[in-house]
């Protein structure tokens, strides 16, 4: 059911997030480091809708810090520091799989963040069923930039990557897959990016 996989996303992307905090908590400039809260799932047997889910409420000015498409520029993200961890944490996690899984949909309330998504390169990555299209990723490739807390982590930036991509060549593509492998697998129907109602929040 949605509502299944909905916390599967958000727990699996709460698992990513607690290993970049502890790899950035080793850094002494780093600072505060974003959480994805958890989600639970609860069984109703009584109700029509027998699952739903609860999560802590967050209180505050609810922010979205990841771009969904090329259209929205949210300067939220560039300016502030949550913001820009943010970003760092996207550029971690798809340097960490290897440019096949990106954390989207990053959004809450300063560091404490909810209703994220998942992007997958492949269906079924890890066994694991993303929920939003892998477009993301091509768009988060061609979009990033990366910030200082990017340079602290070690992330190679993703300019030069994409430039090689674009004109890789049978010598230097090491770890890089050809761009044409990349065009081959795009599905016959792309998934539409799932939209959020913002007067829940």
């Amino acid at each position: 059911s949605v509502v299944i996989q909905e916390c599967y996303v958000q727990n699996t992307a709460r698992e990513y997030a607690k290993l970049y905090a502890a790899e950035a908590e080793h850094l002494e400039s780093f600072g505060e480091v974003p959480e994805i809260i958890p989600i639970f799932l609860i069984q109703r047997p009584a109700n029509n809708i027998p699952y739903a889910t609860v999560e802590e409420e967050l209180v505050g000015e609810f922010v979205k810090y990841s771009v969904r498409d090329g259209k929205e520029v949210n300067f939220l993200r560039r300016d502030s520091e949550a913001g820009q961890k943010c970003c760092t944490f996207q550029h971690w996690v798809y340097e960490k799989t290897n440019g096949n899984l990106l954390v989207t949909d990053l959004q809450g309330v300063g560091m404490k963040l909810t209703d994220v998504g998942i992007a997958t390169l492949a269906k079924g990555y890890k066994g694991f069923k993303g929920n939003c299209s892998f477009s993301f990723i091509e768009q988060f490739r061609a979009l990033h930039q990366c910030n200082e807390y990017c340079e602290m982590l070690g992330l190679k930036s993703l300019r030069a990557t994409h430039q090689k991509q674009r004109k890789a060549t049978s010598t230097k593509s090491k770890n890089l897959p050809n761009s044409s492998t990349v065009k081959k697998m795009v599905p016959k129907k792309a998934r539409e990016p799932r939209d959020f109602i913002s007067s829940e929040h």
